[in-house]
């Protein structure tokens, strides 16, 4: 931006002297016009956002092919590469019938859970031998009213970094705040935890600190903790996130923080569309991947309030 200023006073100082220049018989410079220095520095900007968002992304790549080689049992790639749990399916308003024919094909009800009152998601294993991709669309073909898609997994929003001195209060009757991430340890106490991917929750210094800069921002928040990780290989799963947003309507807590990302999903979009219908803000983490990504989800859904990250400066991190 510097060069930029430089050159916008360049162009004022030549543009108010001609008659000295003429006096004087110099060489006229071919100056640039403001337009063109604008585009010019647009440009640079944008070279420089390239720069950045590239190693971001590909690091995102990364971590997700590492995911896939070390789980190759539990996980595989969606179509667009994204994880997902293995021969599982999620289904969202599926009849009665329909479960009866799925069943009649070789699927298995591997569980059923309740997400609000009207509502139940059912987690469905494909048929031995059948390919995911196949289960899935053979599940819409039969029941096009269903809602119906493969369980993706979502990713930790960023790097968790080891900060001390949150503000700590115990019990008290402040405003519930609903947490999705890892889970939560004993040091900063929270008002619930459950766990959703592991039979106990397992604290992780990701939950931790989000936990702690929660209650740092609202002191006496009751922090009701959902750990969808657990430290399992399927932690972070679509099931695992729709079954916890669930809990935390039931338990009214009116404001949401998810601090993680992963793709589009049919169920979770439908558990969050009825939960923002029901009043409830949720509030999701995005843009540690560059200002050009692709959308990452849940913040990209509609009603959702998207939130990016800050230096210590509370300016807007220039990779964000």
């Amino acid at each position: 931006m510097t060069r930029v200023f430089a050159l916008l006073l360049l162009v004022l100082a030549l543009s108010a002297a001609p008659a000295a220049r003429a006096q004087l018989g110099l060489p006229v410079p071919q100056v640039p016009g403001v337009g063109e220095v604008v585009n010019q520095a647009g440009q640079q900007a944008g070279q420089i956002g390239d720069q950045l968002e590239q190693p971001l992304q590909t690091l995102r790549r990364l971590q997700i092919r590492e995911l896939l080689r070390e789980h190759r049992r539990e996980l595989e790639a969606d179509p667009q590469g994204m994880p997902i749990v293995r021969s599982q399916i999620l289904a969202l308003g599926m009849s009665e019938a329909a479960i009866t024919a799925a069943r009649a094909q070789g699927f298995d009800v591997v569980r059923s859970d309740a997400i609000d009152a009207e509502t139940a998601m059912v987690t469905l294993r494909a048929p031995a031998g059948m390919p995911t991709r196949r289960a899935l669309r053979r599940l819409r073909e039969a029941d096009p009213q269903g809602i119906y898609d493969f369980d993706h997994l979502h990713l930790e929003s960023g790097v968790a970094l080891t900060l001390t001195g949150f503000a700590q209060s115990g019990a008290s009757n402040g405003p519930r705040i609903g947490l999705v991430d890892s889970g939560v340890s004993a040091s900063t106490p929270v008002a619930a935890q459950r766990a959703f991917a592991t039979e106990h929750p397992v604290a992780g210094s990701h939950g931790t600190i989000i936990a702690g800069l929660i209650s740092s921002a609202a002191p006496g928040a009751r922090i009701y903790a959902a750990d969808i990780y657990g430290g399992a290989p399927t932690g972070g799963a679509s099931s695992a996130l729709a079954r916890a947003l669930g809990w935390l309507a039931s338990e009214n807590v009116a404001v949401v923080n998810v601090s993680l990302v992963g793709p589009r999903n049919r169920v979770v979009e439908a558990v969050v569309a009825r939960m923002v219908a029901r009043g409830f803000v949720i509030v999701a983490a995005v843009g540690n991947d560059g200002p050009a990504a692709a959308p990452l989800f849940p913040a990209s859904y509609d009603g959702v309030v998207g939130v990016t990250a800050v230096d210590a400066h509370d300016r807007v991190l220039v990779e964000a």
